[in-house]
């Protein structure tokens, strides 16, 4: 048996600067970290040589790789042409809630069968196959800095350059700076699930129209003021840039906000938080508030009707956390 772990990541600045669409006209720039959400992927060969089963939100047992159902694991399986397995997955978070569970599924998974035939995986190997997984091969409208993020892990600035190369960065601060922007930050789920993929591909068209491409770009240079404050281990202005880049995203296009979210939003402000954004592509599953350690209490009540989820930041990226005797 082999197990993998792989974190789940939260964006803070420059998304959507990692889609084609853009960085293909000029870079991208992204800054996010991951947290101690994970993806855990489990392979354990099948007691029938001659099938393969799969455990996710369904259950597969099928004959050929071909049959496979799941287009993620139809393609991976194949890559390798992996046969006579069993493979689980199991999250600590829901699917479609903007934590970047899809990438964190593929990466973990490439990690988990490379591991299984014998093969040692870095990070930018990781990544790189990822990205040709969903974007290349299953045809995924999305974006390329879920992958590096769940392969890489901590706090990162990465860019996306118009020849398809990418640069990770990681965001160096000072420990206790560190620890108090870890404290500052607050996540609430307001339920529901998204299609990463619609809202994406209507972001994507967008940005072929000169003002919402000039939206983006403020979304990118919003990214690299946030790097440098970081760097300068200032979080005093945190609050701010996330609300600015808050209200650059959800001008780009339908279906990344709607009355729902603006009331909860709004009410989290009131609340006592500088500002916030919706996790991932738009439309459910979690936002994310700054709100200093000394406000929170009074935030907490405040916020009793929705679901708050403790998190803290990870450091690591996708890692083999059990490998079987039989793999040492």
């Amino acid at each position: 048996m082999i197990i993998t772990r792989t974190p789940f990541r939260i964006s803070f600045a420059g998304g959507g600067s990692d889609l084609a669409s853009y960085y293909h006209r000029e870079p991208g720039a992204v800054l996010s970290t991951t947290i101690d959400k994970y993806m855990y992927i489990v392979i354990h060969p099948f007691f029938n040589r001659d099938k393969i089963q799969l455990k996710y939100a369904k259950t597969e047992l099928v004959d050929e790789i071909s049959q496979i159902q799941h287009p993620i694991l139809r393609e991976v399986l194949g890559m390798y042409n992996i046969k006579g397995v069993d493979i689980n997955s199991i999250a600590d978070i829901p699917a479609g809630t903007g934590m970047g569970s899809s990438s964190a599924f593929t990466v973990g998974l490439i990690n988990a069968i490379r591991a299984y035939k014998g093969k040692f995986s870095g990070a930018q190997k990781l990544s790189e196959l990822a990205c040709m997984v969903e974007i290349t091969r299953v045809k995924s409208p999305i974006g390329k800095q879920d992958q590096y993020a769940a392969a890489y892990g901590g706090l990162n600035f990465i860019t996306f350059y118009p020849d398809e190369n990418v640069n990770v960065q990681k965001v160096l601060m000072k420990p206790e700076v560190k620890r108090q922007l870890d404290k500052n930050l607050l996540l609430i789920y307001i339920g529901g699930k998204h299609s990463a993929n619609e809202i994406l591909k209507n972001q994507s068209e967008a940005i072929s129209n000169d003002d919402k491409f000039a939206t983006q770009q403020r979304m990118v240079k919003l990214a690299y003021n946030l790097k440098d404050a970081l760097n300068n281990n200032n979080i005093e202005d945190f609050g701010r840039f996330l609300h600015e880049g808050w209200l650059l995203k959800k001008s780009l296009t339908k279906g990344i906000s709607n009355s729902f979210i603006d009331d909860i939003y709004k009410k989290g402000l009131d609340a006592g938080a500088l500002g916030g954004k919706l996790l991932g592509a738009g439309g459910a599953g979690f936002i994310l508030f700054y709100c200093p350690e000394e406000r929170q209490d009074f935030f907490i009540h405040q916020m009793r009707d929705y679901t708050e989820v403790p998190f803290h930041f990870d450091n690591f990226g996708s890692q083999v956390v059990y490998l079987g005797d039989k793999y040492k």
